[in-house]
């Protein structure tokens, strides 16, 4: 009975989304019902409890990592690892979350990163060398898969759920993911500084498991029939390809910065390890607090994605140069400057992706994708599997240049990667109206599909 209850459910919002793209139920405002409601609060535990379990390596593992004989290469492999698992993880989710089914792989993914969580609170009890580093690689690996089929399955449903309102919702969501991204270093910093190191994993990683009964309880199901499309046919669309090259470079320069900003901070600035995470929260602040506006101007006025992505793009290209700041400037290091690159870089990357997820999506429906959970499931593996490249990239080889050279140039290294994305994406919407065929609306089709004769003769 509950089931009929919410497919109804279900029916009427898809019903009420396609009356106001319609014009016919403009001065209604809609209402959200039990099901979306339950499927928002869902996907912000998700958020927020996987973004604080994620972000609090930063402010001491890399200092803990070298007590145990760890260097900057090999610490940027291991926050990479965590990428290359999520990116494999999400590539074979995606494909397969129907036969899954979407809420058991979320409520199993949040379980298995929780208690990876916590076991990896216990290797400072391994022994120094090869065996803590052996450790620290599969247990992140496995946590990384269960970062993967929370976040993939929470993508999907919410797409499935708000299939109008896509950036909006996705935008206000991010609110946790950077409440998440904004606890988690400062309190890690503070835990560590008060308990040492297993605390902080251990009481967050319990945090992760806690949020596995509740969703069991709030997040309704979601049944699809599998479908035929395939991740080669939507990556091989020629802007879905470019949209994926600017997701990945935006992701490199948030990976970047986990195993070395901090290290960087200590040594230049000379801040205790405690205020180190204080420091992330110029990023995280600026992203959280501006993505749901940036979600609503990206709903509400489709037109202008391509501008916020490409601004976007190119401010955070320029803010990644300023904040070493790279030599060619010629720029002394400040914090001031620092933190303020970093509160300008948050809300640039939040203009540059908020509207990807819904550019993609779109891009998919236009190519002959059939519009079901099959192929947001696809579309969600797609975009964590780029993302997690994209922060497995950033670490390991922004490990490697700040090792080779230092931080200021290697940053400059990840903004003139994203301005490269940016540019092949602007040359794509400068030359795409030369190549697009005039597409019939909606309008017209309803009238060619209508019956010559009506009904009632």
């Amino acid at each position: 009975m509950e089931d009929d209850e919410i497919e109804a459910e279900s029916r009427s919002d898809s019903r009420a989304g396609a009356e106001d793209s319609n014009g016919e139920a403009a001065g209604r405002k809609p209402k959200l019902s039990r099901k979306n409601i339950f499927t928002l609060v869902s996907a912000a535990s998700v958020n927020f409890s996987s973004m604080i379990c994620y972000s609090i390596l930063g402010p001491f593992f890399p200092t803990e990592a070298e007590k145990k004989g760890v260097n900057q290469t090999v610490t940027g492999l291991i926050f990479g690892c965590y990428a290359l698992c999520t990116l494999l993880g999400s590539l074979v989710l995606g494909k397969y979350i129907v036969q899954i089914g979407a809420k058991f792989m979320l409520c199993a993914g949040l379980f298995l990163s929780g208690g990876c969580t916590v076991l990896f609170g216990l290797l400072d009890r391994v022994p120094h060398g090869v065996p803590f580093i052996l450790m620290c690689f599969i247990v992140r690996s496995i946590d990384a898969v269960g970062f993967a089929a929370a976040m993939t399955s929470s993508f999907a449903i919410i797409a499935k759920a708000f299939p109008n309102n896509i950036a909006t919702v996705l935008g206000s969501l991010e609110i946790f993911t950077g409440l998440g991204l904004v606890l988690g270093p400062p309190l890690g910093g503070f835990l560590y500084q008060s308990f040492g190191y297993e605390i902080p994993f251990i009481v967050l990683g319990f945090v992760l498991i806690l949020m596995v009964p509740l969703n069991i309880y709030v997040l309704p199901s979601y049944d699809a029939t599998p479908s035929k499309d395939s991740f080669w046919r939507l990556f091989t669309l020629p802007k879905i390809s470019l949209l994926c090259f600017l997701i990945f470079s935006m992701s490199s320069c948030l990976g970047f910065l986990d195993p070395t900003m901090s290290l960087f901070v200590i040594e230049k600035f000379h801040l205790p390890t405690g205020y180190v995470g204080l420091v992330f929260l110029g990023l995280a602040l600026s992203y959280s607090l501006s993505s749901p506006l940036l979600g609503i101007v990206s709903d509400k006025m489709p037109n202008t994605r391509r501008w916020l992505m490409v601004i976007g793009g190119i401010t955070a290209a320029l803010g990644y140069c300023f904040l070493g700041p790279a030599p060619f400037l010629h720029l002394k290091s400040q914090l001031w400057l620092f933190v303020f690159m970093l509160a300008l870089t948050g809300f640039s990357i939040g203009m540059t992706c908020i509207p990807t997820l819904p550019e993609v999506v779109k891009c998919a429906y236009e190519n002959g994708f059939e519009d079901d959970l099959s192929t947001l499931g696809l579309v969600s593996g797609l975009y964590g599997a780029v993302w997690s490249f994209g922060t497995f990239f950033g670490p390991t080889v922004g490990g490697f240049l700040v090792e080779k050279f230092n931080f200021e140039w290697a940053a400059a290294a990840q903004g003139g990667l994203i301005f490269i994305s940016v540019l092949f994406l602007g040359i794509y919407y400068f030359v795409e109206p030369c190549f697009r065929r005039p597409a019939t609306t909606s309008v017209e089709e309803n009238e060619e599909r209508a019956p010559l004769l009506s009904n009632h003769i």
